[in-house]
């Protein structure tokens, strides 16, 4: 009995862990706005826009606030309209970063109680699990992105959307020119490498806490 509820709290603790760790890594990489500004003259986005690169980064903050914070409950940006299709989109893209929020800090919760439950236990096992379960997402998610980008981008949407309001009209949504497939591919690597190194900075405080245990 004892056994197998050691084994019950090692596996919510290690999910709660690898949650908590692609929670964080997915309100990184938004927060991390950087990215995009090197977009912008990587991809000549304003050269291929005929726009300053100031007021696309100007737009591209109103964006990331709004999707960012719960308070902005209108998207209005200075220099791109939006249709009715493109204000539901962008609301349903930040109730999904809402719910991670909301994921990132319970699991976090969770997390810090059951990794000290699991120290003072001197049981470092969800170390490996967590490591196991992260490292499988870089890994899974890799091969289909190298091969075809575009199809794993479209079923993405489609399994998170119930619509095609992500299908932006260039005319009546123009703020899809200044938003190019690349870069969120720029963004879906960025994820999978921050996703990887957590999976392998947990690996290796595994194998220290072992030898120091032994």
């Amino acid at each position: 009995m004892h056994k197998s509820l050691n084994r019950l709290t090692t596996a919510i603790v290690s999910l709660a862990l690898a949650l908590f760790l692609i929670s964080l890594t997915v309100k990184t990489v938004l927060a991390f706005r950087q990215l995009y500004y090197f977009d912008i003259e990587y991809l000549k986005i304003a050269e291929n826009y005929n726009m300053s690169k100031e007021e696309i980064i100007k737009n591209y903050n109103i964006l990331i606030d709004y999707i960012q914070d719960r308070k902005i409950t209108k998207l209005s940006m200075p220099s791109f309209k939006v249709s009715r299709e493109g204000e539901i989109h962008f609301a349903e893209v930040k109730n999904i970063f809402m719910n991670f929020n909301s994921l990132l800090y319970i699991t976090g919760f969770l997390s810090l109680i059951g990794v000290i439950y699991k120290v003072l236990q001197k049981n470092f096992l969800f170390l490996k699990w967590s490591f196991a379960a992260l490292i499988s997402i870089p890994v899974a998610l890799s091969i289909p992105f190298a091969i075809n980008f575009d199809k794993s981008f479209t079923a993405f949407h489609k399994i998170f959307f119930n619509n095609d309001y992500w299908e932006f009209d260039p005319i009546s949504d123009p703020i899809i020119n200044v938003l190019p497939q690349e870069f969120f591919f720029h963004c879906a690597v960025m994820i999978l490498v921050l996703i990887a190194l957590f999976s392998i900075i947990l690996y290796f405080i595994y194998r220290k806490t072992m030898k120091n245990t032994v």
